[in-house]
């Protein structure tokens, strides 16, 4: 295998690791979205969240 072929090889695989990392990054910004979303529309749920964290840490 020659230096080209090596560095081609190296060029696939960063790119494939970076569309990978942009396909997570992806999915958890949604994922953050969605919670952000839920807890606007439904207040009184975030707030008996809100209180089991503070009973869960006395």
């Amino acid at each position: 295998m020659g230096i080209k072929d090596q560095f081609q090889d190296k060029a696939e695989r960063m790119q494939q690791q970076g569309k990978q990392r942009a396909e997570q990054a992806k999915g958890q910004m949604q994922g953050r979205n969605r919670r952000r979303d839920d807890d606007e529309m439904d207040p009184s749920r975030r707030e008996a969240e809100d209180r089991h964290s503070q009973d869960y840490d006395a």
